[in-house]
């Protein structure tokens, strides 16, 4: 089980740093986020829900993996440049989501992985952690699913009638 051990902690020491990724880029959006009430409610929960889930990552790594803080700092820097970047777009509300979705969707193929590898360990802890975790990715990414057409349709209404609508 060495093997499936070391593999266990190299991806729950990814997910950590992904959920910090996660937390800087909700930050962002959730303050620039002005004429989508909807939007900016559901990114401001999914935050919460975000800092919960990294402090059970980090408990989870406490138990077996060491301190991950390289990792998470490193993914931090590398979405602040992303955020930055899409600041500049003039569909930045648009991109913002389709991006939040994408990053979604790639945080439910890392729980699908943990779980089958907590499963592999027999770690029944791990694993009702990261199906909590994956069910609210799931919901968020459910969410934007359901929203991006009315987000678009909304976003270009406003850019047609000249109001602000990129944020």
């Amino acid at each position: 089980m060495t093997h499936v051990q070391d593999h266990f902690d190299a991806w729950l020491r990814d997910a950590f740093a992904a959920e910090g990724q996660s937390i800087t880029m909700l930050t962002s959006q959730a303050k620039r986020i002005q004429n989508y009430p909807d939007l900016k409610a559901r990114v401001e929960e999914h935050l919460e829900e975000t800092v919960a889930q990294q402090e059970l990552l980090r408990g989870l790594l406490e138990r077996t993996a060491g301190p991950p803080l390289i990792r998470a700092v490193a993914g931090r820097l590398s979405t602040a440049a992303q955020g930055i970047s899409g600041m500049l777009a003039g569909d930045e509300i648009v991109k913002s989501a389709m991006s939040t979705y994408i990053f979604e969707q790639g945080e439910i193929a890392s729980y699908q992985v943990l779980l089958a590898a907590a499963d592999e360990l027999g770690d029944a802890e791990a694993q009702d952690v990261l199906s909590r975790i994956m069910a609210q990715e799931v919901a968020m990414a459910d969410w934007l699913h359901d929203h991006l057409d009315m987000l678009t349709r909304i976003y270009l209404m406003r850019d047609e009638r000249d109001l602000q609508a990129k944020r």
